[in-house]
């Protein structure tokens, strides 16, 4: 056993009791973070004016305090931006987290203060890697190096107030400890380069040559990665360059769809892959059983949390949720985000532990028709529609057609393959009757097509995607294609750039 191994394995061994403990005092975590959160802040700008120190009950916490989306929170933000302290958060923030996300044109500043990332971003790290050598004792991960996929934009000032912004994943990468960054590759140099297509390349060039035993990052840039792995060393599968490669810790996106595309990628049944719910604003869970696909919430790590009904919009915390209900999620973190709408709906499997599943976002969803179809829903149709019509997808982008005199109502699809369906008209059935079996209110909809016709698909040339999101500066890193949206402004301006991509 090596001396990195060792030490490795001495850290993460230490964090066995936290994971544990998850399962019995969750509720009362979580009590004594948000009693934290209060008391820590309470002499900030924003503690003082909504009465910080009053705040002794979570119904107080709740009345005293409003729930905000970034608009809402961003005078407070760009405050704090500006290098002004005890704004949000004790003292000077000086990072920010840079995001965009889907659809915002605008980019988000995420305050990332230097406690966040040590109780909720490290902390959690650790812990992941923790859970995965408990219940992987044979592992031989630490004999060789992580490869991370991510910071497309490099650390930059923010005005020259000593404020840096930059992806997320940038952010950690640049205060990891000593002995994370030495299990990891490629240099910073390189794994923090702005242009996302050199950096693929250079990145190849390097870890081709080196054992890499794990990846993470999103699912679509690995595959870009392991193609050009691939393409450079002139081998048919990655294990013939990285024969220990043992586990992909992914995120960002629903990995459903890219599964069987891995599994023909890494063809090896010791091959695991572990689901991450970590975002600009916080590290919040992970699997901690691979053979189930929900996740543990992580409660004692630097974050409080509400739930918002999405249909009755009742806000609860972590007492009241309740199994199988999509909730949007709310958070107040050690960063000075307080009551945020970060975006996303969940669904709770579990209440003993506390286990959740990404269900969407609070944005993305088609509902023009009563048919409510969320993310989690399309990318389950996808995948089901791909194993049946032998093809493979990257990525996608939906929207409704709406109704009008002449015609009835649908849904237009914009998908682009890595391996196209032999037979397009096949891939339209299939994906309507996945659809229909997992959505009972779009099969009420498309029942004799009442309400909605068959799906619209258009099959976009390899590429497309990242073409558009090029167009719009956006190429790389935590930028995402908005899968679904309830109006046509994406998919519009994408059909109107495809004519010319094709």
């Amino acid at each position: 056993m090596g001396l990195l191994t060792l030490v490795g394995r001495t850290l993460l061994g230490r964090r066995k009791k936290s994971i544990s403990s998850l399962s019995q005092y969750s509720l009362k975590f979580q009590h004594n973070i948000r009693e934290k959160l209060v008391y820590k802040a309470s002499k900030t700008e924003y503690g003082k004016k909504h009465s910080f120190n009053s705040i002794n009950s979570y119904v107080k916490f709740s009345k005293k305090i409003p729930v905000v989306d970034y608009e809402d929170f961003f005078p407070q933000i760009r405050q704090a931006l500006s290098g002004r302290e005890n704004i949000i958060w004790p003292g000077k923030i000086c990072w920010f987290a840079k995001s965009s996300g889907t659809t915002n044109d605008k980019s988000k500043y995420i305050p990332v203060s230097e406690e966040s990332l040590r109780i909720n971003h490290f902390r959690s790290g650790k812990d992941l890697l923790a859970s995965y050598i408990i219940n992987n004792k044979k592992t031989k991960l630490f004999d060789g190096l992580s490869l991370a996929l991510g910071g497309s934009r490099q650390i930059t000032p923010y005005k020259n107030n000593k404020i840096f912004t930059g992806d997320i994943s940038a952010v950690l990468l640049r205060n990891l400890p000593i002995w994370a960054q030495k299990l990891r590759t490629p240099n910073l140099e390189v794994a923090m380069m702005p242009e996302w297509e050199e950096k693929i390349e250079k990145m190849a060039k390097i870890t081709s040559n080196q054992n890499v035993t794990s990846l993470s990052g999103v699912p679509t840039w690995t595959i870009v990665l392991i193609k050009e792995v691939l393409k450079q060393t002139g081998k048919n599968n990655i294990l013939e360059v990285w024969p220990n490669l043992e586990l992909f810790i992914h995120g960002a996106v629903s990995f459903v769809p890219y599964r069987k595309l891995f599994q023909e990628l890494i063809p090896s049944s010791e091959m695991n892959y572990l689901e991450t719910y970590n975002a600009s604003e916080g590290f919040f869970g992970f699997q901690n059983d691979l053979s189930s696909k929900d996740m543990l919430l992580l409660t004692n790590h630097g974050v409080f949390y509400e739930f918002e009904d999405t249909k009755t919009k009742e806000i609860c915390d972590l007492r009241r949720v309740e199994i199988n209900k999509n909730y949007a999620l709310i958070i107040s973190t050690f960063s000075g985000l307080w009551r945020y709408r970060i975006g996303d709906t969940i669904l709770f499997t579990s209440t003993s532990p506390y286990k959740i599943l990404i269900s969407g976002r609070t944005q993305h969803f088609i509902n023009a028709f009563g048919e409510e179809v969320i993310v989690k829903n399309s990318d389950q149709a996808i995948a089901n529609a791909c194993e049946v019509c032998n093809a493979s997808f990257y990525n996608y982008s939906a929207a409704p057609i709406y109704i009008t005199e002449k015609n009835r109502g649908g849904h237009e699809w914009i998908i682009e393959f890595i391996n196209p369906p032999p037979n397009k008209q096949c891939f339209i059935n299939s994906l309507d009757e996945e659809l229909k079996k997992i959505n009972s209110d779009y099969e009420a909809k498309r029942h004799k097509d009442i309400a909605l016709k068959k799906p619209k698909v258009h099959f976009a040339k390899r590429g497309f995607f990242d073409h558009w999101l090029k167009k719009r500066n956006k190429l790389g890193g935590q930028n995402k294609v908005p899968r679904l949206s309830n109006d046509r402004k994406y998919l519009d301006e994408m059909l109107n750039m495809i004519k010319d991509f094709q």
